[in-house]
């Protein structure tokens, strides 16, 4: 006899329904950080695009103003979310010689500071998906354990064979199945997101090295009275 997926959802019982709606709502919640975190990204991707040069020109053109207006006006950027707040809070400070080292300083003290909020922000949703990609076969399989106790406790019942309770084991390995169609693609989100935000951090690592060089070649440039160099923070 073979039974089709409305068979088996009808000869269901109340608690194996529970576990097949709280898989599906599991694999909804995963799809949906996937894609929000998907759309960020790329977003992020096109602002810094956008900004690198704007933000390379100005400081070429020892234009800070300049370049913290670059950084407002592509606000989805990564690269102009740290580069932008930490240059924002030493600005005042660059043009005093007394206190241009302090600057330096405090600039990348700064850096690392805005790296670890945007680190913490662009995180947020991948708990969710280490939570389901590990959780959701063992929900599953508690499912899975229930069905095949049902099943075997009716047969002791009706004192019926294998086929008297094909239904019953349809119904308990549906769950795990249900839950691995859960967990693996979780999983692989996850792995996928983690490996975008070692290149994003990567990235604002040697952004903030960069800027933090432009400020000190721009400083003994100065001070030796010639034009400093053009920065390399948005390569």
């Amino acid at each position: 006899m073979q039974l089709s997926m409305t068979d088996i959802w009808a000869q269901t019982g109340w608690f194996a329904r529970v576990i097949i709606v709280v898989l599906i709502l599991m694999s909804i919640i995963s799809l949906s950080v996937a894609v929000a975190k998907w759309i960020r990204f790329r977003r992020m991707a096109t602002a810094t695009r956008a900004f690198a040069p704007a933000f390379s020109q100005a400081l070429e053109n020892d234009n800070i103003a300049e370049a913290l207006a670059a950084a407002d006006q592509y606000t989805k950027s990564h690269v102009a979310r740290v580069l932008g707040e930490s240059l924002r809070e030493v600005a005042p400070l660059l043009n005093d010689p007394r206190v241009a080292g302090a600057a330096i300083n405090s600039a990348e003290r700064s850096v690392e500071r805005e790296q670890i909020l945007l680190a913490n922000d662009l995180k947020s949703g991948l708990g969710m998906l280490a939570t389901i990609g590990a959780t959701a076969p063992f929900v599953g399989l508690l499912g899975t354990t229930m069905g095949i106790i049902n099943a075997f406790s009716g047969m002791a019942t009706s004192g019926g064979g294998l086929e008297a309770i094909s239904a019953g084991i349809s119904e308990a390995l549906i769950t795990t199945a249900i839950g691995l169609m859960a967990a693996i693609p979780a999983v692989w989100l996850y792995n996928y997101f983690t490996a975008r935000l070692d290149t994003l951090f990567s990235e604002l690592a040697y952004a903030g090295r960069e800027m933090i060089d432009w400020m000190m070649d721009r400083q003994a440039k100065r001070e030796a009275g010639l034009p400093a160099r053009a920065a390399g923070a948005s390569h």
